[in-house]
């Protein structure tokens, strides 16, 4: 059985690595013709869009893997049913289960591979080409979008609720640009704290940096309305703290794409919009997309595995090949349309995410058991 799993693990190993190899390479060129026209406008040479181009393929390679998973493993399963081999490994004792069970492992490998690099690598490597990016430019306003947040406390038995507008994250993971809105209860606001620099610690404390505050009616009790004039009072400070429920790990979710979010970034922030009240439909779909979607390696393997039970005269290889791209970009657009139909029609989340996939799964499992019934 070694030599059997070694046989089937080195050709499937290897097809996926090309079929990889070649959707890398031609996404690395589309991506370095973009980057070259937007450094050519800012006077930048032909390098640094290449490095800039590099820094994609983390996340292209994130995309495509399943794909190529499916494409590798019908090559390599159609040419050995091509040749024979496989029929030959049947003969020897290689029944449905048993090779079931040997390709399953395989993809659990390209699960685990696909999680590491999209929840790791390609996050890593985004930041850094948006940094990179706003370096070239020299514009520091480029390297990350601000976001607004919400926050809601009780302050001597008294209900405030805050909105937050960051204006960018540094390079160091400091907020720059903050600025903090508190209103009571009735919604009428009471302060406004300004912020030029902004550090979060593990305990959720904002320390404050060059702070600008202004506060409407200092000293009116709680709930009691203003009479005659708002009186406005200013102050500038070097240092403030502010304690909130707002930490380091929502911030980061907030300023970053959907897209570019870890699993756990993701978790986080799905949990945080429930808690304020506010729509998280979104990130819960993109969520639930984002963990099961190394799964997808499994249905891309579970999909393949029926073509190894075509006799050679059922197709060429090409054929079959073509087939499997089919399928990957039938998967691809049921994904993406899922999505969206969730979003729209507010489904359970983790049911949109799931049934592409336990579709396609049980689609190759079908064919699968009549291929080993009746052929």
């Amino acid at each position: 059985m070694r030599t059997v799993r070694r046989l089937l693990y080195k050709d499937i190993i290897g097809s996926v690595l090309l079929v990889a190899l070649a959707f890398l390479s031609l996404f690395f060129f589309n991506d370095f013709v973009d980057e070259i026209d937007r450094m050519s406008r800012i006077g930048a040479g032909a390098g640094k869009a290449a490095l800039l181009a590099a820094m994609e393929i983390p996340g292209n390679f994130y995309t495509l893997f399943p794909i190529a998973v499916l494409i590798g493993a019908i090559f390599a399963l159609a040419r050995l049913a091509q040749s024979s081999e496989f029929t030959i490994l049947r003969t020897g004792g290689l029944g449905p289960a048993r090779a079931l069970g040997l390709l399953a492992r395989l993809a659990a490998v390209f699960a685990i591979l696909t999680f590491v690099v999209g929840d790791y690598v390609a996050p890593e490597f985004e930041r850094r080409g948006n940094d990179l990016r706003a370096g070239f430019a020299h514009d520091a306003s480029q390297s990350t979008r601000g976001a607004w947040l919400k926050d809601h406390q009780t302050v001597d038995g008294q209900e405030r609720s805050y909105s937050v507008k960051v204006g960018r994250v540094g390079g160091g993971g400091d907020l720059e640009n903050v600025f903090i809105f508190e209103f009571d209860a009735e919604g009428r606001l009471l302060s406004r704290t300004e912020a030029r620099k902004v550090d979060v610690d593990g305990q959720g404390v904002w320390h404050l940096q060059q702070v600008k505050r202004a506060v409407w009616n200092p000293g009116l009790p709680a709930g009691a309305s203003p009479v005659g004039n708002v009186v406005v009072s200013e102050q500038s400070l070097d240092k403030l703290d502010w304690q909130s429920s707002l930490h380091a790990g929502v911030i980061a979710a907030a300023v970053l794409p959907a897209m570019s979010m870890s699993t756990v970034e993701l978790y986080r922030y799905t949990r945080h919009l429930s808690a304020q009240e506010q729509s998280a439909q979104a990130h819960n779909i993109q969520f639930w997309r984002k963990a099961l979607y190394p799964f997808a390696c499994f249905v891309m393997v579970a999909l393949a595995l029926p073509f190894a039970y075509l006799h050679g005269r059922s197709g060429g290889i090409s054929i079959k090949v073509f087939g499997g791209i089919m399928l990957g970009i039938s998967f691809v657009l049921l994904n993406n349309v899922a999505g969206h139909l969730g979003l729209l029609k507010n489904w359970t989340p983790w049911v949109v995410a799931a049934t592409p996939s336990l579709l396609y799964l049980g689609l190759s499992m079908a064919a699968f058991t009549w291929l080993v019934r009746y052929r």
